[in-house]
């Protein structure tokens, strides 16, 4: 049996794990079965988690799931992964809080790794209700203002996300995003990312939604990456949902100046995991509604959409 003189250590589930090392959670080891002189691959990772529901009645946007990866200079380190199967989990989309808080988006996790992305804060709802703390925070309500909820938490580092925008008189505070807090009631921006081949942005913050003056007035926009934008003022009104698979937060809810009542929140976009490989690697990825592609420069890439298992060879 090759020895790695790696500091290895098992455990009666047959994980091996690395002395942790560099700037963020270090490297780790997932070996599996008895082959000592299995391959172990140095593996990239993009973890976006759930996005978070707008806040319902006059509400604030929902804040963007958290953004964590090791791809593109990001300073944190990648992945060892040897043969085995390891679980996935991908983060939920944030549910609609009706005419309270929106929903938190879902966690999204690298088994075996203590690595995990948290879910976007729910924009706060109704009057001078805060944003939610999350992975990027919720916006806060209007009239005259709700503070927006803090990004980057729990805190990592580097940061996976930024803090919603503050409520004003008439419009919800915009969501933060990966790359940039709410700013007033327009989400923040989202982050690019070539992960999989392609330079796609992920984890906008949602719009804050508006409650005039008068009926029709737009609400705030979606930022880049998947965010939602604010309703419109009227009594009803409901912002547009976060997009999946991009983990961006949904639009704060409409309202009518001088009543009480107004629309929900819109749902937030459920979050994305991508692992990528040298070309030597075998990969297969479960259930079905996830994937597996080649690179142009014929890296193996692994996209899990839903929760579900990647089995490594």
């Amino acid at each position: 049996m090759r020895d790695l003189k790696n500091n290895l250590t098992s455990s009666k589930s047959t994980k091996n794990t690395l002395s942790r090392k560099g700037k963020s959670f270090g490297y780790q080891v997932l070996g599996f079965g008895s082959g000592g002189g299995a391959a172990i691959y140095s593996t990239n990772y993009l973890m976006v988690a759930g996005g978070a529901a707008g806040g319902g009645n006059k509400g604030g946007g929902g804040g963007a799931g958290g953004y964590r990866t090791s791809f593109c200079c990001s300073g944190a380190a990648a992945l060892c992964i040897g043969a085995g199967c390891v679980a996935i989990t991908v983060g939920a989309a944030g549910a609609s809080g009706g005419a309270h808080c929106g929903g938190t988006g879902g966690t999204s996790e690298i088994g075996g790794f203590c690595l995990v992305s948290a879910g976007g804060g729910g924009g706060g709802a109704h009057c001078n209700v805060p944003g939610v703390a999350g992975g990027s925070g919720g916006g806060g309500s209007p009239n005259p203002g709700g503070p927006g909820g803090a990004g980057n938490s729990p805190p990592t580092c580097p940061p996976q996300g930024n803090p919603g925008g503050t409520g004003s008189g008439y419009k919800g505070g915009g969501g933060g995003g990966a790359n940039a807090a709410g700013s007033g009631n327009t989400g923040g921006a989202g982050k690019a990312n070539n992960i999989s081949g392609s330079c796609v942005t992920y984890g906008g913050g949602g719009g804050g939604g508006s409650h005039g003056p008068g009926a029709g007035v737009p609400g705030g926009s979606g930022g880049s990456g998947g965010g939602g934008n604010g309703a419109v003022s009227g009594n009803t009104t409901v912002g547009s949902a976060g997009t999946n698979g991009l983990g961006g937060g949904g639009g704060g809810s409409g309202g009518q100046s001088g009543l009480y009542s107004g629309g929900s929140g819109a749902v937030g976009g459920a979050g994305i995991v991508i692992l990528r490989f040298p070309g030597c690697a075998t990969i297969c990825v479960s259930p079905g509604s996830n994937a597996t592609a080649t690179t142009p420069g014929g890296c193996k890439v692994a996209t899990f959409n839903v929760t579900g298992t990647l089995t490594v060879a």
